[in-house]
């Protein structure tokens, strides 16, 4: 397996990232993303995710093999291969409970406003509300995969927040966005905020090639 090296010790890396940056808890939150020959490496569940290694982090084929048996794979490997499938234009995914975007996740009515910046919704768009089902479920993996399939973020109902992207990065920035993005909106409800209209949104559609 030490030809998945770089892709174990980048997942490793960007979930230390993600704790150290307030993003998720210790037990918290699982990231993955896929190898060039089509595997998928994704973090082990029962791992303390602000001291992730490589060794902790598993791989599996994208039907489901466990590569690695003698570490536990994430709850969730059943919804990243999911939308791995649905989406052949994802390489990562991060899932992922920032305290306020999250919060986002449980309200009836508030919806997190990515239209406050332009890097904001440059960056993470527009998010889908996904309906809740059991975490680690086979209902939750056909949701999320079903409701992802156009959008790169989504909130999870009474869950947490799910990027993705073409690399790990690119899906580390949109989870980073939002948590911002939900701060803002909070804010927003103190101090009055111009939102972008729909020229400026479009403009950036077009600047972004989406």
């Amino acid at each position: 397996m030490n030809c998945y090296s770089r892709e174990r010790e980048d997942v490793a890396g960007f979930m230390r990232r993600l704790y150290r940056q307030f993003l998720t808890t210790t037990s918290g939150g699982n990231i993955s993303c896929r190898t060039p020959d089509g595997k998928v490496v994704i973090t082990a569940s029962q791992s303390d995710k602000g001291e992730q290694s490589a060794d902790k982090v598993g791989i599996v084929t994208l039907d489901g093999e466990n590569l690695t048996p003698h570490l536990k794979l994430s709850i969730e490997t059943t919804m990243h291969l999911a939308i791995y499938h649905a989406r052949k234009d994802v390489n990562a995914i991060v899932h992922a409970h920032p305290a306020t975007a999250t919060l986002f996740c449980a309200a009836e009515s508030a919806v997190l406003d990515t239209h406050l910046t332009a890097e904001a919704y440059a960056v993470a768009g527009d998010t889908v509300k996904i309906p809740y089902a059991l975490m680690g479920s086979e209902a939750l993996a056909e949701i999320v995969a079903e409701k992802m399939q156009s959008c790169d973020c989504g909130l999870m109902e009474n869950h947490g927040v799910i990027t993705v992207g073409k690399d790990l990065l690119a899906a580390f920035d949109k989870m980073e966005l939002l948590e911002n993005a939900a701060k803002q909106t909070l804010w927003s409800q103190i101090i009055p905020c111009r939102r972008l209209n729909s020229e400026q949104l479009d403009e950036i559609d077009r600047f972004m090639n989406r």
